[in-house]
C-alpha cells in the first residue's frame, strides 16, 4: 500500500514543482524506480536531461542576487525551518530511502536524522561568516576581507546515502547564499525530490533549489560543468567519474569537490580491546551492507589474536539478519542492483583463487534476489582484488600482519586516501600510526568518524575538499580584499 500512495504522490502534476524545474513543460519520458529488496517499480520519475538543466541554471541566475542579498539571519532562520520539516517528516523520508536504496528502516532513519543535523549545524554557520581586518604594513592603507556566496553551484550525489549526501551539500550552499541545482542518483531520485519539497515548505524562494532527476548522468553533468554560471561544482561518486567532471570543469576554472572512492584500512593491534574492535568493525564494515565509501575494505589483525578475533567476529556476523528493510529484524537489506552482486562475486572468487577461506557466507541468498550474505574471508592475501579495489559490498576480508611499519605500508599501499580505522591501547603507538596513515580521516578505537561538526574527506585520489564542519562553508565563499587608501 504505500508503494502505491508513494507512486500517486510522486506522479502528480506538480512534481515540477517539487524539483524545481517550475513551469517548464512536462517531460514525455520518465523512468522506473526500482525497490532493490522486492524489485517492483515505487514510482515513475521524469527523465529530465539538458534542456531541463539549462531550465533549471536560468531560474537559479534569476534567483541568486535575491538569495545571497539576504541577510545571513534570514537565510539561518529558513535552513532552520527547513532542518524542522525534514524532522517533521523524518519517517516518511526514512520510509522513502528503505524503499528505493534497500538499507533497514532503523538504519534510514538514522540517515535522515544525520541529514537534518546539516541544516542545523549550517543555519548556526550562516551567521558567521566572518572577514577580517588586517593589521596594515602600509601607513596609508588599511585591508578588510570578506567573505561571499560563490555563485550557482552543482551538486551530483550517489545513491547510497540519498538523504544525506545532498544535505551535506546543500546546507552549506544555502547557507553562503548559493542557489543549487542536485542531479540525484538515478537509482535513489525519490529522497531528492522530497527534499525539495521540504525546502519548498520552508520557505526556500522560487529557484534556490533545483532537482534534476534523469537517466543520462553524462549529458546532465556535462551541462553543468559546460555552462560559465555554476561557480562551484561538487560531487560524491566514482573516483572514474571524478576525474571525468575534473576534466569537463577546467575550461570554465571552477571550484571543485570531489569526494571519490575509498579503500579504508581497518588495523587490530595485539594490544586492543578486541570487543571493541569487533563492535567498531562491525560498525563500519557492515553498515548499508557494506554499500559506503568510508567502510572497511581491508581489515589487517596482528597474528597473535587473529584466531581470537576471528572467532569473535565470526559469532557477530552469523546473528545478523538480511531481507527487507521494512522487516523490523533485518539488519543487512539488498545490495543495489547485479552489477554489485556481480562485483562481490568476483571479488570472493578471486580471493579464494589466491588462498583466502571463505569462513562464513560468499553466496547470494536467491539467484533472483539481490541480498547477498555477510560474508569473512581468511588467509587473505595481499595481491587479492579485494584489497585493490573498493567492494561495496558485504564482505570482510582478514589479513594477517606482525609488524607495524609493515601493515602501516600495506594500508598506505593504495591509490585512495579517504578513511583508515585502527585499534590500540598503546599512546605512543597511537599518536604514531595516526600521523603514518595516508588518508583525510581516522577512526582510532571507533568505527564512526563523520558528523556535522567535523571535516569530511580525503586525499590522493580520494578527492578534494571538505565537507561538513566549519570548513564545509569555505568550499562554497570567495574571500575578497578591500584596500582603503587613507
Amino acid at each position: 500500500m504505500i508503494e502505491e500512495e508513494l507512486s500517486k504522490r510522486l506522479n502528480a502534476p506538480e512534481l515540477l514543482d517539487v524539483s524545481a524545474i517550475n513551469h517548464a513543460k512536462r517531460p514525455s519520458k520518465t523512468f522506473n524506480v526500482i525497490n532493490p529488496a522486492t524489485g517492483t517499480i515505487i514510482a515513475a520519475v521524469p527523465d529530465l536531461g539538458r534542456a531541463e538543466t539549462e531550465i533549471a541554471i536560468n531560474k537559479a541566475e534569476q534567483s541568486l542576487d535575491g538569495w545571497r542579498g539576504l541577510t545571513a539571519k534570514a537565510r539561518s532562520e529558513i535552513l532552520m525551518s527547513f532542518h524542522d520539516e525534514i524532522l517533521k517528516n523524518k519517517n516518511d523520508l526514512a520510509t522513502i530511502v528503505t524503499m528505493e536504496m534497500g538499507k533497514p528502516f532503523r538504519e534510514a532513519k538514522g540517515e535522515v536524522l544525520f541529514g537534518a543535523s546539516f541544516f542545523k549545524w549550517f543555519a548556526e554557520e550562516a551567521v558567521r561568516t566572518y572577514g577580517a581586518v588586517i593589521p596594515s604594513p602600509i601607513p596609508d592603507k588599511r585591508f578588510i576581507t570578506l567573505k561571499q556566496a560563490i555563485g550557482i553551484v552543482g551538486a551530483i550525489t550517489p545513491w547510497n546515502f540519498p538523504n544525506a549526501m545532498i544535505t551535506r551539500k546543500i546546507a552549506p550552499a544555502l547557507a553562503a547564499g548559493c542557489p543549487v541545482i542536485v542531479k540525484p542518483a538515478e537509482q535513489t531520485p525519490l529522497s531528492a525530490l522530497a527534499l525539495a519539497e521540504c525546502g519548498r515548505l520552508a520557505g526556500l524562494p522560487d529557484g534556490v533549489l533545483s532537482v534534476i532527476p534523469g537517466l543520462d548522468a553524462q549529458e546532465i553533468g556535462a551541462t553543468l560543468c559546460d555552462d560559465d554560471r555554476i561557480r562551484k561544482l561538487s560531487f560524491t561518486g566514482s573516483t572514474e567519474v571524478g576525474r571525468i567532471l575534473y576534466r569537463q570543469s577546467a575550461n570554465s576554472i571552477k571550484k571543485i569537490s570531489l569526494e571519490l572512492g575509498g579503500n579504508a584500512p581497518f588495523i587490530v593491534f595485539d594490544d586492543a580491546d578486541l570487543d571493541d574492535a569487533i563492535s567498531g568493525l562491525m560498525a563500519s564494515k557492515y553498515r548499508a551492507s557494506g554499500q559506503t565509501c568510508i567502510c572497511a575494505n581491508r581489515i589487517y589483525v596482528h597474528d597473535k589474536i587473529y584466531d581470537q578475533f576471528t572467532d569473535k567476529l565470526l559469532n557477530k556476523v552469523k546473528a545478523l539478519k538480511t531481507g527487507d528493510g521494512f522487516d523490523k529484524e533485518v539488519t543487512q537489506g539488498p545490495l543495489i542492483d547485479e552489477a554489485a552482486v556481480e562485483k562481490v562475486e568476483h571479488h570472493i572468487k578471486d580471493a579464494v583463487k589466491r588462498g583466502a577461506k571463505i569462513t562464513t557466507g560468499g553466496v547470494r541468498l536467491d539467484k533472483d534476489k539481490l541480498f547477498f550474505e555477510p560474508t569473512i574471508l581468511t588467509h587473505v592475501t595481499n595481491d587479492a582484488v579485494v584489497t585493490k579495489e573498493e567492494t561495496f559490498g558485504p564482505i570482510a576480508p582478514l589479513i594477517r600482519f606482525n609488524d607495524e611499519e609493515d601493515v602501516v605500508a600495506m594500508a598506505n599501499d593504495t591509490p585512495f586516501g579517504l578513511a583508515a580505522y585502527f585499534y590500540s591501547n598503546d599512546v605512543k603507538r597511537i599518536w604514531r600510526v595516526f600521523e603514518a596513515l595516508e588518508a583525510g580521516m581516522v577512526g582510532i578505537n571507533t568505527g564512526f568518524i563523520s558528523s556535522e561538526a567535523t571535516p569530511f574527506g580525503g586525499i590522493k585520489q580520494s578527492g578534494l575538499g571538505r565537507e561538513g564542519s566549519l570548513y564545509g562553508m569555505d568550499e562554497f565563499l570567495e574571500i575578497k580584499t578591500g584596500c582603503f587608501g587613507l
